[in-house]
């Protein structure tokens, strides 16, 4: 339901845009990380931490509240319970509005640096993999540590809460190396 809300929000504010754009823009917006930040701007994690208060113990229930797998996965929840109450029409223009600094960050920033490079790279018959060189701090607070590998090199590093954003770093770098 995010995606269909998300897409038509996307296709009649940018008619002009290109269908693959709209579908990168669309793809960030919905996207873990995305749904994260609208949950803590709706304060979700508070909330969770409040209701949630006796079911586990405190520590785990502070930790879980604050959590991006999380606050995505309860915000995802909110909107289905909403759904089914409300029906698509009512809440509409209320996801919109939850998600509309998402959708304007994603159509004025680049966002997808991977996609970007793999494109670039292909259209020179070269090819692009991922590898993560290191893996630091405990399992709920990861740091990790990717290489962009083009033909054998490594053309970038990169570091982030995630193997995805690491990788994101990584192919920023190596864009800056591969662009004419």
């Amino acid at each position: 339901m995010l995606e269909l809300v998300v897409a038509r929000a996307l296709y009649e504010r940018y008619p002009d845009l290109a269908e693959g754009k709209l579908a990168k823009i669309r793809s960030h917006v919905v996207s873990r990380a995305s749904c994260a930040v609208v949950a803590r701007e709706l304060d979700l994690g508070r909330r969770l931490a409040e209701r949630g208060s006796g079911i586990v113990p405190d520590d785990e229930l502070a930790r879980l509240s604050k959590n991006r797998n999380v606050l995505a996965a309860l915000l995802e929840a909110v909107l289905a319970a909403l759904f089914l109450e409300h029906g698509f029409s009512e809440i509409e223009k209320a996801i919109v509005e939850a998600f509309n600094d998402r959708i304007e960050y994603a159509a004025t920033t680049h966002v997808d640096f991977k996609t970007e490079l793999q494109e670039q790279l292909a259209a020179l018959g070269r090819q692009v993999s991922y590898s993560v060189l290191e893996v630091d701090g405990p399992p709920h607070d990861r740091k990790f540590t990717s290489a962009a590998v083009i033909d054998g090199d490594q053309a970038g590093v990169g570091v982030g809460p995630s193997k995805k954003a690491a990788e994101q770093e990584a192919a920023k770098q190596a864009l800056e190396k591969v662009r004419p």
